[in-house]
């Protein structure tokens, strides 16, 4: 099949990004907001998974589809192993909890925050200053983004790892209570099973069983809306409304 037009924009998005992704990766960093915690400062990263949390009340997980620096690497390594990857979602709420958990405990004993650095540990603004930073970037790549997608299949970081995640999961929850209007898929017409929608998933959903069910919201989807722009009979959309079950 072509890749429709909205595919090959969020595909280049996602691969900007991450052609970006040297410059900003401290604002992403789940050490650097530790160490700041732990000195009282806001730093840019605390502010961008607060922003994470606050977007995805109205975006459910779009940032993951469409703007996530390590989604663009992710993606291109699906011609070298395009395994579907199922289960162990789990894994990445072991790393969340705690991690959050020090976070609270070193802004606690640090006083509380006193202190809003957006530039924090950047050189100008950029993450990459010295050979340092250089390592730690090619380790965050290397080791625990591209690894797993090499070894497991699919977005195995995004399934296992991401410590970024969480925070829009638990705001996609928070919208499901409200019920207010957001980003979200919803099926319209009859499948007719070809399984397109399930294969062109890059998260690995069993979408076509999705929708025989009606129910579309799954803590994993990253409203990418590679199922709707593969779906021969046009039975699934990405719309923003009201959120109902089908």
């Amino acid at each position: 099949m072509n890749i429709k037009r909205r595919q090959r924009i969020r595909q280049g998005l996602i691969l900007l990004s991450f052609f970006l992704f040297p410059a900003i990766f401290y604002y992403f960093s789940p050490a650097v907001i530790l160490r700041a915690s732990s000195e009282g400062v806001i730093n840019g990263s605390w502010v961008m998974f607060a922003l994470l949390f606050f977007s995805s009340l109205l975006l459910g997980r779009g940032f993951c589809g469409w703007v996530c620096p390590g989604a663009g690497n992710q993606e291109a390594l699906f011609a070298v192993h395009d395994k579907r990857v199922t289960g162990g979602d789990w894994i990445k709420w072991l790393i969340w909890v705690p991690w959050i958990g020090a976070i609270a405990y070193l802004a606690w004993r640090a006083g509380g925050y006193i202190k809003v650095d957006l530039l924090y540990m950047t050189t100008h603004g950029f993450s990459i200053g010295n050979l340092n930073s250089l390592i730690t970037y090619l380790v965050v790549h290397l080791v625990l983004i591209s690894l797993p997608c090499y070894l497991v299949g699919r977005r195995a970081f995004c399934h296992h790892l991401c410590w970024m995640a969480p925070f829009m999961i638990l705001g996609r929850k928070l919208r499901n209570l409200g019920g207010w209007p957001s980003l979200h898929l919803k099926t319209q017409g009859k499948c007719i099973h070809c399984d397109w929608c399930t294969q062109a998933c890059p998260m690995s959903l069993p979408v076509e069983k999705m929708v025989t069910k009606k129910e579309m919201e799954h803590a994993e989807c990253i409203l990418c809306g590679s199922c709707a722009d593969s779906c021969p009979k046009e039975v699934i959309h990405l719309c923003f409304s009201s959120f109902r079950k089908d």
